[in-house]
């Protein structure tokens, strides 16, 4: 996955999650547990490492704003 830039998590109420899960299901309903309670950017798929087991799920979390906004 690419780098954590310092734009991601520049100010407080900014995060960023990394989800590692076994399968796509998995890491998109731990997305939209995410987005019930924060403003997220979400994403639309999954990456898979070589030789690692199971998916990667990277999405950006804004605390400060209401889901949906």
């Amino acid at each position: 996955m690419r780098q954590i830039n310092d734009a991601h998590v520049a100010v407080p109420g900014l995060a960023v999650v990394e989800v590692a899960a076994a399968d796509d299901a998995t890491a998109f309903a731990i997305q939209e547990l995410l987005a019930a309670r924060c403003a997220i950017a979400p994403v639309d798929r999954t990456t898979r490492e070589p030789g690692e087991p199971g998916v990667r799920l990277r999405c950006f979390l804004d605390l400060r704003q209401e889901p949906g906004s």
